[in-house]
């Protein structure tokens, strides 16, 4: 067994330099004095897509917190699996500055791409999370029961994400608005599956005192 220390010092510091990567996509802008206010006001694509992203990395790092509150060890393969889920986390800020110029620029094509790049990113780290949910549910003697039963429920919600994202990519290539949605609606749900995750360990406690 390996150290569950290291591994959540080590993932909040991937988190915290991902936060810190993505307000330095911010840039004073290019403006004629007096004119200030109307170039920050153009510049709301990228408060949209920082605002979005953060939400979503946010939400990503409550999971993470979560979940590895709820084992009492892990081992090798979980600790790849957790490097692997990293590098997927870190993928979000080009997809981020992709989506925040393509907006600005009001260029449909290139919106559609970007929207396209960052649902497949997104994709990406949910099959990751799938991969996280299988192995703890084939794995359940690394659990603290005491805090925390995994349940088929919460299994399924990386799919559901993935189903999503799959669909985004899809949409995206007929409608930019439809593609958009669903890549929220993405981001969303996984606000959803955490807070299915957090209010089981919740239950499980109460039931144990």
């Amino acid at each position: 067994m390996m150290s569950k220390a290291r591994l959540e010092a080590f993932s909040d510091g991937v988190f915290a330099i991902l936060i810190t990567i993505l307000v330095l996509e911010f840039h004073v802008p290019d403006y004629h004095q007096g004119h200030l206010a109307a170039a920050i006001a153009k510049q709301w694509p990228e408060f949209l897509a920082y605002a979005v992203s953060y939400f979503y990395v946010g939400t990503l790092w409550l999971f993470h917190h979560d979940y590895f509150a709820s084992l009492k060890v892990i081992d090798r393969n979980l600790n790849l699996i957790n490097l692997l889920s990293m590098f997927s986390v870190t993928l979000l800020d080009y997809p981020m500055s992709l989506v925040a110029t393509a907006i600005a620029e009001r260029n449909t094509a290139d919106i559609r791409v970007s929207f396209m790049i960052y649902s497949a990113v997104a994709l990406f780290i949910s099959s990751v999370y799938y991969l996280m949910y299988r192995y703890l549910y084939t794995h359940q003697q690394m659990m603290d029961k005491n805090h925390f039963v995994f349940d088929r429920g919460i299994k399924m919600d990386p799919l559901r994400s993935i189903a999503l994202y799959g669909l985004a990519i899809v949409t995206s290539i007929w409608s930019n608005w439809v593609g958009g949605l669903l890549l929220l609606a993405g981001i969303a749900f996984h606000f959803i599956a955490y807070l299915h995750l957090s209010r089981n360990r919740r239950q499980t406690s109460k039931l144990e005192v």
